[in-house]
């Protein structure tokens, strides 16, 4: 995640009277280290159907009429310059853009491009007088150029959507008044006005008792959700029938959801192992088939008795036109954008087409347990204080400290004890990583944590811990111990789906967690999850995760806390719960789970497992027809037809396969 004050628009490209690919995209780094700039298949397709469609049909009406002159009605007038005039004109429509990105192409240094075939193809066609195939063949390439950009517009149309869940403008109170500004100078500590059916322009804080909210747009969840006074709400989030109040916690450039657009929009710059290889591979391709053409045409003069130059230049110009690897270059790209479409949809992020093909090899699944598997909203069940302490006095003292932690187990004892005492004044306060928290009150020292807290002061207490199967929270004052508290968690409803479905895939699970043991035990128990540990510091959790990888399994680890991030950053995938989650979980992993459903880890190797099926179905496709057909043309056995339909039917077809992926349900 990035938090730089950068916003993001939503750009639509001007209306072309036809579809080409383009050349001034920016030149995006990779995950190798590399800079890729070269040929893209971002579509420019805005614009009515007949627009995109306008140059071939113009093309395709006169190559019909002058194929009907040639074989069906002929006509004496049809003939010599007129009929090459005429096969000029019906190919200029859909010839004369790709001469020209052929030519900006070699401007650029990117001289063996699929534009450069498509040209000597069409017009090697014409200089041995096949005007019709000629024709015919950019027609097709040009239509399948046109379905191309189609498909890849569709592809993004999830996100695009997103780019427009934040509204320009809002309303905020001024002296009791609405006021409309414009949401990028909303400052923090403004009050928003937002009325039933508009959308939340920034991030911040419920005012009013109570509000449902549509949140499909962040969490791919329809299902409205109820947000209570003091609550955070998010920019995208649609308010539901009644006027609500919202102070703004967060500038509109740092909000959740602009940094989700950060997110996806960067995700396409993280490019999977197949797609580095399809363009490191069709650099070396195109000019070898090239070469190949030439020598199909050249070399059977010094072997082949009877040889014509016309003939042999014919199959050359179709075993270029077989050769195109479009299908390759766009279905590729094409099925892993539209994995990260559909897992978009879902509330579910991947930072890089990279993270689809790791996911969909995943072996264990190691989950925390707090805020992941359970829903991290804890509650005071008991209070046992010693009769020597003062339990008010007490109470109040853990309620100021654990205030300066932002864990749940501090809200609820805030909740619980209440508000907080301003005139107690503590000093020295520190966390101890793994333990708790330390302060200083009139001199004595206060801690609050986990018994090991304790057992790090040598600190004695009167109880056994691993016989309380709630959370326990030890309070130390003056140097002894003066009680505890118990916190319980409920488990989150999907957790059990969670544990079945990733069972079914084959995926090993194992839950750490910082907290007691014999409360994780019990919780992984209630689950079905065999293997769980408990009592664990961060360092305790990576020592777990290397075990796993020592044995060469890949794993993903699922958190939510400050301290997974080491884990997090450790394992072959980390996902963060993107809505519970803390900044430093969600900066780090390489998956994000924005509604916090645990149910959201299986759909996520599933979208990775068919987006990775769908494009080597694809490569298999492409390379299985190509190779077919190039044998036939190098033995002339295939006409300039057969050789339209491996080239642009073949990409037609991997297209319909890759856009399939967003037609799924997961």
């Amino acid at each position: 995640m990035i938090h730089q004050d950068k916003e993001i628009k939503s750009t639509k490209n001007k209306a072309k009277p036809s579809c080409r690919c383009s050349h001034d995209e920016p030149v995006h780094s990779d995950n190798d280290g590399h800079d890729h700039g070269g040929h893209d298949h971002e579509h420019n397709v805005d614009g009515s159907w007949f627009k995109l469609f306008l140059p071939s049909i113009i093309s395709f009406v006169l190559l019909i009429i002058g194929i009907g002159f040639d074989n069906y009605f002929p006509q004496d007038w049809f003939a010599g310059y007129v009929r090459i005039a005429w096969y000029a004109i019906a190919y200029l429509p859909v010839g004369l853009p790709v001469l020209r990105e052929a030519y900006e192409s070699i401007v650029k240094g990117d001289i063996f491009s699929e534009f450069l075939l498509m040209c000597i193809a069409t017009i090697g066609a014409f200089a041995i007088g096949e005007y019709p195939e000629g024709v015919a063949v950019m027609l097709f390439y040009t239509i399948g150029e046109t379905f191309q950009g189609m498909a890849v517009n569709r592809a993004k149309t999830s996100i695009k959507k997103l780019l427009d869940q934040r509204p320009d403008e809002v309303h905020i109170l001024e002296n009791n008044v609405a006021v409309k500004v414009k949401a990028k100078d909303v400052q923090i500590g403004a009050i928003i006005q937002l009325k039933a059916g508009e959308k939340l322009g920034l991030d911040g804080e419920l005012l009013s008792d109570s509000a449902s909210f549509n949140t499909a747009a962040l969490t791919g969840e329809s299902k409205p959700d109820t947000k209570k006074k003091g609550d955070t709400v998010l920019a995208g989030m649609i308010n539901g029938n009644t006027i609500v109040e919202v102070k703004v916690t967060t500038a509109y450039s740092d909000s959740k959801l602009s940094k989700i657009l950060e997110l996806v929009q960067n995700a396409t710059t993280k490019k999977a192992p197949a797609e580095l290889f399809i363009r490191k591979f069709a650099k070396i391709y195109t000019p070898i088939v090239v070469f190949l053409a030439i020598g199909i045409c050249i070399i059977p003069m010094l072997f082949v008795d009877n040889y014509v130059f016309s003939d042999w230049l014919y199959r050359a110009l179709v075993f270029l036109v077989i050769s195109c690897p479009c299908a390759l270059v766009i279905s590729i790209p094409l099925g892993y954008f539209g994995g990260i479409g559909a897992a978009s949809r879902n509330g579910i992020l991947f930072k890089g087409s990279n993270f689809l093909d790791s996911i969909s090899v995943i072996q264990n699944v190691v989950v925390d347990k707090t805020g992941t598997m359970t829903e991290g909203v804890f509650k005071v069940q008991e209070v046992i204080i010693k009769p020597e302490f003062d339990k008010d006095e007490i109470l109040k003292l853990v309620n100021v400290l654990e205030n300066k932690s932002s864990h749940p187990v501090a809200t609820a004892i805030h909740n619980h004890v209440g508000a907080i005492d301003s005139s107690i004044e503590l000093k020295e306060i520190e966390e101890i990583s793994g333990h708790g928290l330390k302060a200083v009150y009139n001199g004595k020292e206060l801690f609050v944590g986990n018994f090991k807290l304790l057992d790090k002061y040598s600190i004695p207490y009167d109880i056994d811990p691993s016989s309380i199967v709630y959370t326990t929270i030890a309070i130390v004052f003056e140097g002894k111990y003066a009680g505890y508290l118990t916190i319980a968690d409920e488990i989150k409803e999907d957790a059990k789906e969670t544990v079945s479905k990733l069972k079914s895939l084959g995926v090993k699970l194992t839950m750490l967690s910082g907290d007691k043991t014999n409360v994780v035990q019990f919780v992984a128990d209630k689950l079905g999850i065999a293997k769980a540990f408990g009592d664990l510091l961060p360092e305790d959790k990576v020592n777990k995760v290397n075990e796993i990888k020592a044995r060469n399994e890949t794993i993903a680890f699922v958190g939510d806390g400050v301290n997974d991030a080491p884990v997090i950053a450790l394992s072959t995938v980390g996902i963060a719960m993107g809505g519970l989650g803390s900044d430093a979980a969600i900066e780090t992993a390489d998956v994000v789970i924005q509604d916090d459903k645990p149910s959201k880890i299986a759909m996520a190797i599933n979208i990775g497992k068919q987006t990775k099926k769908i494009v080597w179905q694809n490569i298999t496709l492409a390379f299985a027809v190509k190779a077919f057909v190039l044998i036939l043309g190098a033995g002339g056995l295939a006409t300039m037809w057969e050789a339209v339909f491996a080239d642009v039917g073949v990409a037609l077809l991997a297209i319909l396969n890759a856009v399939r992926i967003q037609k799924m349900r997961f």
